[in-house]
C-alpha cells in the first residue's frame, strides 16, 4: 500500500481512527468519545430573490470528548502528501470551540499543540501508537487547571439529557463549561454575554442542572423581569426540575422548594413590607441567576439590585445580550469581566442569514427601491426611511413583498425569527437556523 496515493478519508479510516481507539480498544470509545466530520457552524444563508444558498460551513475532522459535552481535543487530518499542514486549521477550530488540545496528522504520526501550556514546549511530535488516552489527556487538563478532586467532580457532572438527542450548540457548551468550571474554582460573580436568540435560558438551565445535580448548589433563584419569561421558563427549559421547582406568586414565600423562579417586581416594592425577599434568610440561596441583568439590577440604587446585595453570599450569574456600561450603571463593575461573549456579529458569521439579500424582494404596490419604500396602506401615513429601520408587528405569511423569500424556504424549517424588512409597514418572520 502506497500511503501517498491514499485520500484523506483513507488516512482517517486506516491510520488515525485505529490510533485513537488503541490496540485493545481502551484509549477512546469510538461510540461515545470520538466524532468525525463535526459541522459546528452551518454557514450563513444567503438569499437572492428566489435563490438560496449557504456560505462555507466549518467542519472539524475529529473532536474527542472526555464525556458528552466536554470536548478535549480537535484533530485535523490531511493526506500523506502534506506534513503538518493541518495544524493551523486545528488551532483555529480549537480557539473557536474552546478546546485545550489541537492535533494534526497525515497518517505518519501526530503533531500536538497544548493550549493549556504556560511554559516549556507547546508543540511536540509523536508516533501514531503514542496518542494519549482520554484518561491521560483529562489528567493533563486537570493538572493545568489545578483542580482538586471536589472541583473535578463538579466540572465533570453530566449534562441533562432527555433522550431526544438535543445537544447544546458549541457556543452554549463553552458558556456552560466555563461557568461551571469557574464556580467549581470558587468564583462568585459571573457575567455571560450572549446575543439575542442564542438560547440564554437553555444555557442557564444546563448550568443550574449540573451544579444542582453535583450538589455544589442546592437552592437556586432565577430572576426575570417579565412574567411571560418566568412562565415560559417553567413549562419549557426548566420543566425537568419538576416538583423541586416553584414560581413565587401573590407575594407568598414557601421555603420547601429548591428551584425558585420569580419576577423582580414580585419580591420588591416601594414599601418595606413589599420586600418579601427578606422573608428568606440572607444565606438561603446558593446560586442566583439574573436574566437580562442589564436592566434594573445593573444600577447601584435600583430596588432590584438590593435583592442581589441581600443575598450577597450566593454565587450570582448575570445573563445579558447587551451589557450596560455608563457613568451611573455598570454590569462589569458588579459581575466582573464577561467569562464568555458570543456577540451578534459572531452569530451572524456562524449562523444568521444574510439579511441584506432580502432587498431583492419588492413591495406589491409599485416598484419603488425598497430602501425608500413608502406606505401604500389606506389610512396610514406615508413614510420614508432607510432600509431595515422599522419593526411593525405582522405575520410574515401575509406580506406580499416577501413571497419570493418565503417560497424559497422549506416547510420543515424551525421556529421563526424576526426580520426587519425594507418596507416601513412590514415585519417578516423567517425561520431561524
Amino acid at each position: 500500500m502506497n500511503k501517498k496515493e491514499l485520500t484523506e478519508a483513507d488516512i482517517r479510516t486506516k491510520f488515525i481512527t485505529p490510533a485513537l481507539v488503541g490496540p485493545n480498544g481502551d484509549k477512546w470509545g469510538v461510540m461515545t468519545q470520538v466524532r468525525e466530520e463535526v459541522y459546528f457552524t452551518k454557514g450563513r444563508v444567503i438569499v437572492r430573490g428566489k435563490a438560496v444558498k449557504r456560505g462555507e460551513p466549518k467542519k472539524a475532522d475529529y473532536i474527542l470528548y472526555y464525556k458528552p459535552g466536554m470536548p478535549l481535543a480537535v484533530i485535523e487530518a490531511k493526506d500523506n502528501n502534506h506534513a503538518g499542514a493541518g495544524m493551523q486549521q486545528a488551532l483555529d477550530y480549537a480557539e473557536i470551540l474552546d478546546i485545550p488540545f489541537a492535533y494534526s496528522s497525515n497518517g505518519d504520526g501526530f503533531l500536538e499543540h497544548d493550549r493549556t501550556a504556560t511554559s516549556g514546549a507547546v508543540e511536540r511530535e509523536f508516533a501514531l501508537d503514542a496518542f494519549p488516552s482520554s484518561a491521560d489527556l483529562w489528567a493533563r487538563y486537570c493538572t493545568a487547571k489545578g483542580y482538586t478532586a471536589t472541583q473535578t467532580a463538579i466540572a465533570t457532572q453530566d449534562y441533562y439529557d432527555d433522550g431526544s438527542n438535543k445537544v447544546p450548540r458549541y457556543y452554549q457548551l463553552i458558556a456552560i463549561n466555563r461557568t461551571v468550571e469557574a464556580i467549581a474554582r470558587g468564583e462568585n460573580r459571573i457575567l455571560l454575554v450572549m446575543a439575542t436568540g442564542t438560547g440564554k435560558t437553555y444555557t442557564a438551565f444546563q448550568i443550574i442542572w449540573r451544579l444542582w445535580k453535583s450538589g455544589a448548589k442546592k437552592r437556586i433563584l432565577f430572576l426575570v423581569d417579565r412574567n411571560i419569561l418566568a412562565d415560559q421558563t417553567k413549562i419549557n427549559d426548566f420543566k425537568p426540575f419538576g416538583k423541586a421547582m416553584t414560581k413565587i406568586t401573590n407575594r407568598t414565600i414557601d421555603t420547601a422548594f429548591e428551584i425558585y423562579l420569580c419576577l423582580y417586581q414580585a419580591v420588591t416594592g416601594t414599601e418595606e413590607e413589599q420586600n418579601i425577599y427578606k422573608q428568606f434568610s440572607p444565606d438561603f440561596f446558593d446560586l442566583i441567576v439574573v436574566d437580562e441583568c442589564h436592566r434594573g439590577s445593573a444600577a447601584d440604587d435600583a430596588a432590584w439590585r438590593k435583592v442581589l446585595e441581600y443575598f450577597s453570599s450566593a454565587t450570582q450569574i448575570g445573563l445579558t445580550a447587551t451589557p450596560k456600561e455608563t457613568k451611573e450603571v455598570s454590569n462589569i463593575e458588579y459581575f466582573g469581566e464577561p467569562i464568555y461573549t458570543y456577540s451578534l456579529k459572531r452569530r451572524r458569521t456562524c449562523y444568521r442569514r444574510d439579511l441584506a439579500r432580502v432587498r431583492s424582494a419588492r413591495p406589491r404596490h409599485g416598484s419603488q427601491d425598497p430602501r425608500t419604500a413608502r406606505s401604500q396602506r389606506p389610512g396610514r401615513p406615508s413614510c420614508k426611511r432607510s432600509v431595515f429601520q422599522h419593526r411593525v408587528p405582522m405575520q410574515w405569511k401575509n406580506i406580499p413583498a416577501l413571497k419570493p423569500v418565503r417560497a424559497s424556504y422549506p416547510a420543515s424549517t424551525r421556529r421563526p425569527r424576526q426580520l426587519v424588512t425594507d418596507n416601513c409597514n412590514t415585519r417578516a418572520h423567517l425561520p431561524a437556523l
